[in-house]
């Protein structure tokens, strides 16, 4: 019987620019995932994925910008966030979370997409579109790639990953502070924190840095090999909007820009930022996304 905990509700009490509404969906037996849920109840939907070692509280900031204009959805992933955590490090695989954040989209009949994607919510969400590409209208992708263990990882995400699995206390807060340029204030910091009380909620966040494929050899990377081949072929609006101040993603923007046909002619940026850009210009994006939707959108 898998063991699943979930974070006492108070932790998540008075949070600082987050008090949207919570929402829940199960996308397994018995396993619950959380999302916010804001803005128009028809039209086109922004799907807001975070990644390591975050959760929808990094989309506060956009999601005022853009509810006027989209059903903005943003969920934790398993593991984060006010989603339910496995305790068991081995109940998580790249598989699992691709296959979660399906049956989430699937149950909520998510049509017109706009998928923005950072982290590992690249690595989810780039290998989602190319297995629902029907449920997609647009992409923009920031500080994210879809690895496949083809290029050496940079030495910073290998001392990270020694970090996530070694590391006692293992502070998100901390993670969060450390990528981004401006240092976050203790209520953000604590925000960060909340979803794990102790050490048996954090199985989740240790696990995602040993899931990333780093070696060709490994299946998933062969599987993102494939993603990129249909990526090759992808027509619609795609944009990149990166930090300058992101070690382990720089650069990264320019493979989608190469590789991907529908990245000709769109306004990609690169902004003044960490790793975690959504807490730093989370504002700018909410706008970068409207006018990408406007430039690029039905009726145009």
């Amino acid at each position: 019987m898998k063991q699943i905990l979930k974070t006492p509700e108070d932790r998540f009490k008075d949070l600082e620019g987050y008090d949207f509404q919570p929402n829940y969906l199960e996308v397994e037996d018995g396993l619950h995932m959380h999302y916010v849920d804001e803005g128009q109840k028809e039209g086109p939907v922004v799907l807001l994925l975070h990644g390591e070692p975050s959760w929808s509280y990094l989309y506060r900031k956009m999601i005022p910008g853009l509810v006027n204009e989209f059903r903005v959805i943003a969920p934790d992933l398993i593991g984060f966030g006010k989603s339910d955590k496995l305790v068991e490090k081995q109940a998580y695989s790249y598989q699992k979370h691709l296959d979660w954040l399906t049956t989430f989209i699937e149950k909520l009949d998510l049509n017109d997409i706009v998928l923005f994607c950072q982290d590992w919510g690249g690595l989810l969400g780039l290998r989602i579109i190319t297995q629902m590409e029907d449920r997609f209208s647009m992409v923009v992708a920031s500080n994210t790639t879809l690895p496949t263990g083809m290029v050496p990882m940079p030495d910073s995400f290998m001392k990270w990953r020694d970090y996530s699995q070694h590391s006692l206390g293992f502070n998100m807060g901390k993670v969060i502070d450390m990528g981004t340029l401006q240092p976050l204030s203790e209520k953000v910091y604590a925000a960060y924190n909340a979803p794990f009380p102790s050490e048996d909620y954090k199985a989740g966040a240790r696990m995602f840095p040993t899931l990333v494929p780093i070696e060709a050899k490994d299946p998933e990377a062969q599987k993102n090999l494939q993603a990129w081949e249909q990526l090759k072929q992808w027509q619609k609006p795609f944009l990149t909007v990166f930090g300058d101040g992101d070690t382990i993603m720089l650069g990264a923007e320019k493979a989608f820009q190469k590789l991907v046909p529908g990245t000709q002619g769109q306004d990609h940026k690169i902004l003044h930022a960490g790793h975690f850009i959504q807490e730093e210009k989370g504002e700018e994006l909410a706008n970068l996304i409207i006018e990408f939707y406007q430039k690029n959108g039905k009726g145009h």
